[in-house]
């Protein structure tokens, strides 16, 4: 009968709280890894998002999928660094992929609809944030 329980406790909403931005941090690193050891080869051919040029493109990916996934993972300023996040991952479905959410783009619609749900659920207590929050 426990599955079929309705309620919650403050643990588990924690918990899940931090599996989600655990499971999301570690989907997105190598990605911004790969870029950022394949930079040379990648900064001329490299999607050029609103014209800001492909170097600079580059750049702001690799600042999200790298840096930002490892702050989402600590918990450091979650909030904050979800922001680009959530870019990327929008930049992922729909100019990289036209919206195929359902095609190319569903591994860049997940990590959205995960970005955003722990952009709304916050960092939880098994964070940084939280650590730093009580001092």
């Amino acid at each position: 009968m426990q599955l079929f329980r309705t309620g919650y406790s403050l643990g588990l909403v924690n918990s899940a709280s931090l599996c989600l931005r655990l499971g999301l941090a570690v989907a997105m690193i190598p990605h911004g890894y790969e870029k950022l050891s394949h930079f040379a080869e990648q900064q001329h051919s490299f999607l050029d998002f609103l014209g800001l040029g492909s170097t600079v493109s580059l750049v702001l990916a690799i600042g999200a999928e790298l840096f930002c996934s490892i702050g989402l993972m600590l918990g450091f300023l979650t909030r904050l660094v979800l922001i680009p996040l959530v870019i990327t991952a929008l930049v992922i479905v729909f100019v990289a992929h036209q919206g195929d959410i359902a095609g190319e783009g569903s591994a860049g619609f997940l990590l959205l609809i995960g970005y955003v749900t722990s952009l709304l659920l916050g960092p939880g207590q098994y964070s940084l944030d939280h650590l730093i929050s009580r001092y």
